[in-house]
């Protein structure tokens, strides 16, 4: 054994390329044994490889049309590499409205602003071709600035219009969900199973959030921590009032199906009250059409019989004067 140490030790002074790949394998373990274990991956990301896992068939991959299996895929690479060059202050409230839109399209906050950045050029493109076609002047350059500033934001009004409609979507899904969700819960069914119920009854955006709730509770999530998640993603008050009561209700030990059915009869009474809200605004909303529309053709309809015998009367007076 100390002979065989001896050689060694004779052996790693003269060969060069052996020295250093013994010192690259004892770096390397020493580096295996005191690394940090990687990160989990957290329970979002998780849940986004569970709903949207890629498909594997090659057959049905190859039966996509052309422009979705090879042109949407380049064309997302290249609106990424455009939001690489966006500033990442605001990055975090981006991807928040990007979630309580619903995530149109699978879009990133990179893909957002990609797609805003090609929005600027183009139309920042036709504002440039105005100029050389009026010239250089104060209109020109004021067009198309316009024509820039315009195109920076019509991303952002089509998405606060997205987050818009669809929290308009929950609280019109709201007590019609409530109302189901008592009754399940009232027949034996546990909330879990009461949600999926609902959902299976409806698609809307109300019951994609129960799904994603119930999938988050399957992969280990704790129910008041999932509809936590849940009004984070959605920003309803209506519903976050809801889920505020519910998550009170189980931690002092309240009866689910108490609480459910007190929130339906008020979820039934703010729908009564938003309708008379809107029945009241017709009024005024209705000027509009009736001035702009209905009268000049109830004014046509009228006096147009009367204008060839105004034209003449004019006309013979006009003539004997």
């Amino acid at each position: 054994m100390n002979l065989d140490i001896v050689a060694l030790g004779r052996l790693i002074p003269s060969s060069p390329l052996l020295f250093g790949v013994l010192i690259a394998i004892a770096t390397g373990c020493l580096w295996m044994a005191i690394a940090p274990v990687g990160a989990v991956r957290p329970e979002r990301q998780r849940m986004n490889d569970y709903v949207w896992r890629p498909e594997d068939d090659e057959e049905e991959l190859m039966s996509e049309p052309f422009v979705r299996r090879a042109l949407l895929p380049m064309l997302r690479r290249g609106l990424r590499l455009l939001g690489r060059l966006v500033p990442s202050r605001a990055m975090a409230a981006t991807q928040r409205l990007l979630i309580q839109a619903g995530e149109p399209g699978h879009l990133t906050v990179l893909d957002y602003y990609g797609l805003q950045l090609l929005s600027a050029l183009l139309l920042g493109g036709l504002g440039v071709l105005i100029i050389q076609r009026q010239g250089i002047n104060r209109n020109s350059l004021m067009m198309g600035g316009v024509f820039i500033v315009l195109g920076l934001y019509m991303p952002h009004f089509w998405l606060r219009q997205k987050v818009d409609g669809r929290k308009k979507e929950i609280e019109r899904a709201m007590p019609n969900a409530m109302d189901m969700l008592t009754i399940g819960v009232e027949a034996g069914l546990a909330f879990e199973s009461a949600m999926l119920r609902v959902a299976e009854r409806w698609d809307n955006a109300l019951t994609q959030e129960f799904r994603r709730v119930v999938l988050e509770m399957r992969v280990g999530t704790s129910r008041d921590v999932a509809l936590l998640h849940m009004t984070e993603r959605t920003d309803v008050p209506d519903l976050r009032t809801f889920v505020a009561v519910l998550v009170q209700s189980s931690q002092l030990g309240v009866s689910i199906a108490e609480v459910l059915h007190s929130q339906a009869a008020m979820m039934r009474e703010k729908r009564r009250q938003r309708a008379e809200a809107m029945a009241r605004q017709a009024t005024v909303k209705m000027a509009f059409p009736l001035v702009f529309f209905i009268f000049p053709a109830i004014f046509v309809v009228i006096l147009g019989p009367a204008v060839p015998q105004l034209i003449n009367m004019f006309g013979a007076m006009g003539g004997g004067g």
